[in-house]
């Protein structure tokens, strides 16, 4: 091969490096949906995702369900309890209603999870209980509070437990949503209070787009 040639193969090769960079940036950038409308919906994704801890917590049935195993659909991770006197309630009803304004394709590919931040009081009947209230398909995580703590430091959600000693004590926790993909692993977070307007546009870009 001449020199000639050589210098035409690595110009070729460089040029088809580039354009397969920037179809790729392209595409994922479609997938992903416009950043900046994202962000504007409360919606932050992470620069990378990350895997969930292997434990197991106990959902609405009963069930045990390993937290790094929920995949094959989106999930929407609340931690909450039943006993909240305004964030939990609220934020259940505005996710009903976010639900409802979603296309069905989109539904029927999307979880909403309440993890229990009271596992002393939250049982398995009562989350199923409590969250027929607002939706049947909504589900429940309860189980030892070492684990519901080690989830929510995992997502970065941390949130404080009650005092256990006083009768009618309450729990200081977060009102943000974690993002968790079909492959199991935390995309992101949806900022609170939740806007459904802008979630109703945004989240079928990202749930429809590359898993």
């Amino acid at each position: 091969m001449t020199r000639t040639q050589i210098t035409v193969f690595v110009l070729v090769a460089f040029v088809a490096l580039v354009l397969g960079l920037t179809v790729h940036k392209v595409l994922n950038g479609r997938s992903q949906g416009d950043p900046a409308a994202l962000i504007d919906a409360g919606i932050i994704l992470l620069p990378q995702s990350r895997t969930l801890p292997e434990l197991s917590l106990t959902n609405q049935a009963g069930q045990p369900v390993a937290v790094d195993q929920l995949k094959d659909k989106w999930s929407l991770l609340f931690f909450g309890y039943t006993f909240c006197p305004d964030i939990c309630p609220t934020t259940l009803a505005q996710l009903r209603e976010l639900k409802g304004k979603l296309p069905e394709e989109v539904r029927s590919n999307l979880q909403v999870i309440l993890v229990s931040v009271d596992p002393q009081r939250d049982t398995p009947q009562l989350l199923k209980q409590y969250l027929g209230y607002f939706d049947p398909t909504f589900q429940g995580l309860t189980g030892e509070l070492v684990s519901i703590q080690k989830l929510a430091n995992a997502v970065s959600i941390p949130f404080i437990p009650g005092d256990t000693t006083k009768e009618n004590y309450t729990v200081d926790h977060s009102g943000n949503l974690v993002i968790i993909g079909p492959d199991g692993r935390q995309r992101g977070f949806i900022r609170a209070p939740l806007n459904n307007e802008k979630l109703a546009v945004q989240l079928p870009v990202l749930l429809q787009g590359k898993d």
